[in-house]
């Protein structure tokens, strides 16, 4: 059953009692709208409504996670501080002798957030308030990038990924409980042994080589041998799922020599799973020296508000660009906006995107890479599109035929003859091909690339685009309130932690701007809507 927070305040109000939370803090400005910031009616639904004892008032809960993600603290930590710490008190409007609850209720709080589709109860609401206000304009125009984020699971060897995976395996087909048990082959009741009784890293001595071979071999051996009992196991959706991990790791770390004894496959399979414990994790690379283990997070920001209105994990290995569309359709979905142009680095700028956006009449500014010898390379070359040529920086033109479709898309390519080529004084730097003279070839969007690095020269691009680094602010807010640091597993409540850490930095932005505007930002949290007309934002 819903429980509710008692409006008449306790003789013990740490906001009545002289106290030193400094006014303009964040805990001082959220103390400033507490009463309103969140509504317990908002969350009706997510509790029954007339049976059972009354629940910790989610409006309570909600605050309580929003300082948890602002200080970047444990359930443990939070409670805490909920009984001590003064600010917090401030903050929620508690009394200075508040009892606490226990840290398991934040626990179900958000599992319920999460069962309900709530998890962005608090991020909507405070966009929505930057709407109300007008710090949100009806055409917006977005900045995006991401970060890195280090998941919550533990990062294994191959080693260590093929024991865990045969017997995790081996405890969904029941085979860890005394009934199932009995009967077993000699086979069976050693893989039993050997990987649920004991669960031990083998007694070798790693530093050789020698005895690491070996103790894959028997790895191997166990993983084909629990994969086979799998097989004739029926169609247990969880068996067929852990099935599926064990044999990617077999398939990605793992290759058969010519002798038939299996080996550390060399290199790193682009999408190699690294942890059992959250098989979501992957490998990524934010440059060529950076490396980390978890996930990206795309962040999304309004360029005249600085407002985050899109926040999401995607995943660690590939380009950032794939997430663009998703992002523009939830802006809009969710903010009630029209995205008129994204400013984006060069990961977003690919072709499919240019497309995509110019058909939803979207302004896509991103960068497209310089090349290393701007004289012979690609965009050197005329491309007539219409007439299908290809004239090189020399001045020859040679007709192009039809090539392959690509992404749905028609292209073509021109081959310059070999004697011409070799006439010319860029040959050695232009020809590559010991046969052939230089050969181009056209990209399934080559017409929006060759529009984009012409604008890429304007005056116009170089000053819009500058703007971009103004996402690089957010994303320092984001990071300093812990959003680098994964505390769940599973999509769903990976999400919810990024949700409710945006939702910090945009309070924190709200405060300034309605400062900075003299909006009463009290009265737009309320219930009972504005007492004030809003900004309008330009």
């Amino acid at each position: 059953m819903l429980g509710r927070r008692n409006p008449q305040r306790s003789l013990f109000s740490a906001q009545t009692l002289p106290h030193r939370v400094a006014v303009e803090s964040f805990y001082g400005r959220m103390a400033s709208v507490s009463e309103v910031l969140f509504s317990d009616e908002d969350m009706a639904g997510m509790y029954c409504a007339d049976n059972g004892r009354p629940s910790l008032p989610p409006s309570l809960l909600s605050g309580v996670m929003l300082l948890q993600f602002h200080d970047n603290v444990s359930d443990a930590e939070a409670v805490e501080r909920l009984q001590f710490d003064l600010r917090w008190q401030v903050a929620l409007d508690l009394p200075t002798d508040f009892a606490g609850f226990d840290p398991s209720s934040l626990t179900y709080f958000r599992r319920r957030l999460v069962e309900h589709g709530q998890e962005r109860y608090a991020f909507d609401r405070f966009v929505a308030v930057g709407r109300a206000a007008g710090f949100i304009p009806d055409r917006v125009t977005l900045l995006t990038d991401t970060t890195r984020a280090t998941g919550a699971g533990a990062v294994q060897d191959t080693y260590t990924l093929l024991r865990k995976g045969v017997r995790k395996l081996l405890k969904q087909m029941g085979y860890g409980t005394a009934g199932k048990q009995r009967g077993l082959s000699a086979e069976t009741q050693r893989l039993v042994q050997t990987y649920l009784a004991e669960d031990r890293k083998a007694a070798i001595d790693w530093a050789d080589p020698a005895q690491r071979a070996a103790q894959l071999r028997v790895l191997f051996a166990d993983a084909d041998l629990v994969l086979a009992l799998a097989a004739a196991h029926g169609e247990d959706a969880d068996v067929r799922a852990t099935g599926w991990m064990l044999a990617k790791i077999m398939g990605d770390d793992i290759v058969v020599d010519e002798g038939g004894q299996p080996q550390i496959a060399q290199g790193v399979a682009p999408d190699r799973l690294i942890s059992l414990t959250d098989p979501e994790m992957r490998h990524g690379h934010k440059s060529r020296a950076q490396r980390f283990d978890g996930f990206k997070v795309a962040v999304t920001t309004d360029q005249s508000s600085d407002l985050i209105l899109d926040i999401q994990d995607i995943p660690a290995p590939g380009s950032d660009g794939r997430a663009l569309l998703g992002t523009i359709a939830r802006v809009e979905e969710h903010t009630d906006v029209s995205v008129v142009r994204v400013l984006g680095d060069g990961a977003y700028g690919s072709g499919a995107n240019r497309a995509a956006c110019a058909a939803q009449e979207v302004d896509l500014l991103a960068p497209i890479r310089r090349p290393a010898d701007p004289v012979v390379d690609k965009s050197a070359f005329q491309i007539d599109l219409v007439q299908q040529t290809v004239t090189c920086p020399q001045g020859q033109t040679v007709s192009a035929k039809p090539g392959p479709q690509q992404q749905g898309q028609p292209t073509f390519t021109a081959t310059f003859p070999r004697a011409l080529c070799q006439a010319c004084p860029l040959f050695q730097r232009c020809v590559r091909s010991k046969r052939h003279g230089r050969t181009v070839s056209t990209h399934p969007f080559e017409a929006h690339l060759q529009a984009a690095r012409q604008r890429q020269e304007s005056d116009e691009f170089k000053s819009c685009y500058r703007q971009r680094s103004a996402i690089e602010r957010s994303i320092a807010h984001l990071v300093h309130h812990g959003v680098r640091q994964t505390r769940y597993r599973g999509q769903a409540k990976r999400q919810l932690q990024r949700l409710f850490t945006a939702a910090v930095v945009n309070l924190k932005r709200l405060f300034s701007l309605s400062a900075e505007h003299a909006v009463d930002l009290k009265a737009l949290l309320s219930p009972r809507g504005p007492t004030a007309l809003p900004i309008q934002a330009t």
